[in-house]
Order: structure tokens, then C-alpha cells, then sequence
């Protein structure tokens, strides 16, 4: 047994108890990927028409030009934006940060 203060006993194993470091806040989360998705809209369609697809088909989305588009962060709705066009790339401008919801 030990009387360090900074340690803690579980059973036969002891574990060190490393405080908090308040200055680094979430900055050590920095390089953590996560994913990030953008629906711009969906169908619904059945297995028959899912096979009738080919290069060249057209499925219509049951959203309208000008609509919010939603932003996914690990498949949690986190915010809604609008569809830019940047240097022939696609955006999303962030338009709406969406609440957190409760547990």
C-alpha cells in the first residue's frame, strides 16, 4: 500500500491519478478525425426501380433548390447550411448550428 495522495488503490492494482490540465482544453482533441456528411436530399424508390438505374438516369430528391442542406457529424445532425460553389468545388455555408439534445 502507498500514502501518495496522487495515487489511488483498486484491489491489487494501483493506478496513478493525473489531475485535469484546465490550460490545454479541448486542444489535444485537435487532430481527431471524425466524419462529416451533407444531404442535400433523398428519395425513396423499391428494388425495381433501384435496378432500373443506369449511367444517365435521374432520381428525384424531395428537396427544392434553395433548400437548407443538413450537415452530419458522425451521423449526428449538428447544423444546416446553404450550397456554394468555391473555385468549382462544392460548399456549404453554415446557416444554423443545431441545439444540443438531451440524453
Amino acid at each position: 500500500m502507498t500514502n501518495n495522495p496522487d495515487q489511488e488503490q483498486s484491489g491489487d492494482l494501483e493506478k496513478e491519478v493525473v489531475p485535469p490540465r484546465p490550460e490545454a482544453g479541448l486542444d489535444f482533441l485537435g487532430d481527431v478525425e471524425v466524419d462529416v456528411r451533407v444531404e442535400l436530399g433523398g428519395a425513396r424508390l423499391n428494388v425495381q426501380e433501384v435496378l432500373k438505374l443506369a449511367s444517365g438516369s435521374v432520381v428525384a430528391l424531395d428537396s427544392l433548390v434553395g433548400d437548407p442542406v443538413d450537415l452530419f457529424v458522425n451521423d449526428r445532425l449538428v447544423a444546416r447550411g446553404e450550397v456554394l460553389v468555391v473555385k468549382d468545388n462544392f460548399a456549404i455555408r453554415i446557416t444554423e448550428v443545431l441545439p444540443k439534445l438531451e440524453k
